[in-house]
């Protein structure tokens, strides 16, 4: 059983106890021990920083054992994060648009908006391509229906604090209506909020694999621990004690083949595991340039901790993918 890991990425660093602590208050409120795991492991296997809320999670009905669910959100600023890191995205430089409908404006649509239409770019094949992708108000805006009138009637019972209970019921002649949740921002600033769900639908369209699926080296340090979950980090976050159970030494979180799981090497044998993988490959420059791209911010760490050995396999990786482009010429 391959270890936990009990931190979350942060462009290369790992946060401590306290910091795993803080995330759980505040990004991942109300998260379980389970839940909190999986959120942890989302945010590493994305290299999204909960800190700056490109991630975060939402438990549903928390109250009720049977309804509960969480759901781990990535922020738009997120999905930007990820298709940049591509080397293939560029934003759009017109503004979203809007088709508008004013016969449709009113509490539940303070816009009249119909949709909204985002464009990104994505350079593929020696050109930018152009992808669109379109939200519908009526499908992504938080409506719910209501009654138009409702009467309440005391049950004669009291709620723990002495407060009356209500049932409520229609009104005669009540009809059913649309309503829209305004507590967060759709009823502030509802082009915003459409424009942001296009948007992702767009970068998910352009870049499935990347956004669905995404292996990212990092340097876990002092911040790695061999044997705890993040859950027991986090309530350690006041004590340094747990901490000397977390492996010394730095690492390099490496990515060997596309489907096999994530391994740490410790810095002193990543040169050399790189230099094997590279023979091992010698035929195969797509493999190669595959393990390059998967492993770009280890091999930014390794070159900041190893000049020297990083020089090395930089000439090596130039070497076997230049032969390819001149094999291909």
């Amino acid at each position: 059983m391959s270890s936990a890991i009990a931190s979350i990425a942060s462009h290369g660093q790992g946060y401590d106890a306290r910091q795993m602590a803080l995330i759980r208050r505040t990004v991942a409120a109300d998260t379980s021990d389970d839940e909190f795991n999986q959120f942890a492991w989302t945010a590493r296997h994305l290299n999204l920083d909960p800190m700056r809320r490109q991630i975060y999670a939402f438990v549903y009905n928390k109250t009720n054992p049977k309804k509960r669910r969480m759901s781990i959100i990535v922020a738009i600023d997120g999905f930007r994060t990820i298709a940049d890191r591509t080397g293939a995205y560029r934003p759009d430089e017109d503004e979203p648009t809007f088709e508008i409908d004013s016969d449709l404006k009113g509490p539940a649509n303070p816009a009249g908006l119909v949709k909204a239409t985002v464009r990104v770019w994505k350079f593929s094949h020696g050109a930018w391509h152009k992808v669109t992708a379109s939200a519908y108000w009526e499908e992504y805006a938080p409506l719910t229906q209501q009654w138009s009138e409702v009467v309440r009637r005391d049950t004669g019972q009291t709620w723990p604090d002495g407060n009356p209970k209500f049932d409520v019921e229609p009104a005669e002649g009540a009809t059913q209506v649309w309503k829209l949740d305004t507590s967060g921002n759709w009823g502030k600033m509802p082009r915003l909020m459409l424009a942001k769900v296009a948007e992702a639908l767009a970068l998910r369209k352009a870049w499935p694999d990347d956004l669905g699926n995404v292996y990212a080296a990092e340097e876990v340090d002092r911040s790695r621990a061999t044997d705890l979950l993040p859950s027991e980090a986090a309530a350690e976050g006041a004590s340094q004690d747990r901490l000397e159970r977390i492996g010394a030494g730095k690492a390099i979180l490496t990515s060997w083949e596309p489907t096999a799981a994530l391994e740490n090497v410790p810095l002193g044998q990543f040169a050399d595991r790189a230099l094997a993988f590279i023979r091992k490959h010698s035929d195969e420059p797509s493999a190669i340039a595959g393990w390059k791209k998967r492993n770009t911010e280890g091999l930014r760490l390794f070159w900041g901790h190893a000049p020297g050995d990083a020089l090395e396999l930089k000439k090596a990786l130039e070497k076997a993918l230049a032969e390819d482009a001149e094999v291909s010429a």
